[in-house]
C-alpha cells in the first residue's frame, strides 16, 4: 500500500510515469526503506494507467470489503428490533472505552504517515 500511495502521489505531482528513484525519494522522506522487488512490481502494474481510474477502481473494490463493528441483522421479523436496540448500547460502551484510551499522553508520538 505504501508503494501504491507513493506512486499515486508522484503522479499527482505531474509525473506521468514515476521511476523507482522518484518513489524511493518519497518513501525516504517518511523514513521507509523501499523493497526493490515490490516497488518494481507496483511500477510495472501501474505504469501508463490514469491515476484517477486506478483510484476509482480501488474505491469500488474497497466498498466490497466488510467494515468492522457492523451489526448483523437477520431476515427474521422481530429479530431486527433487538439487534437495533443493542447497537446504541454497544456504541456507547466503545465511546467510553475510546475516551479512556485518549486521555493517556503520547499515544501517537513516533508514528509516521505510512506506518
Amino acid at each position: 500500500m505504501q508503494y501504491v500511495a507513493s506512486y499515486l502521489l508522484a503522479t499527482l505531482g505531474d509525473n506521468a510515469s514515476p521511476s523507482t528513484k522518484d518513489i524511493k525519494k518519497i518513501l525516504d522522506i517518511v523514513g521507509i526503506e523501499a523493497d526493490g522487488d515490490r516497488l518494481n512490481k507496483v511500477i510495472n502494474e501501474l505504469n501508463g494507467k490514469n491515476s484517477e481510474d486506478v483510484i476509482s477502481q480501488g474505491i469500488g473494490k474497497l466498498a466490497s470489503v466488510p467494515a468492522g463493528g457492523a451489526v448483523a441483522v437477520s431476515a427474521a421479523p422481530g429479530s431486527a428490533a433487538p439487534a437495533a436496540a443493542s447497537a446504541p448500547a454497544a456504541a456507547e460502551e466503545k465511546k467510553d472505552e475510546k475516551e479512556e484510551e485518549s486521555e493517556e499522553p503520547g499515544d501517537d508520538v513516533g508514528f509516521g504517515l505510512f506506518d
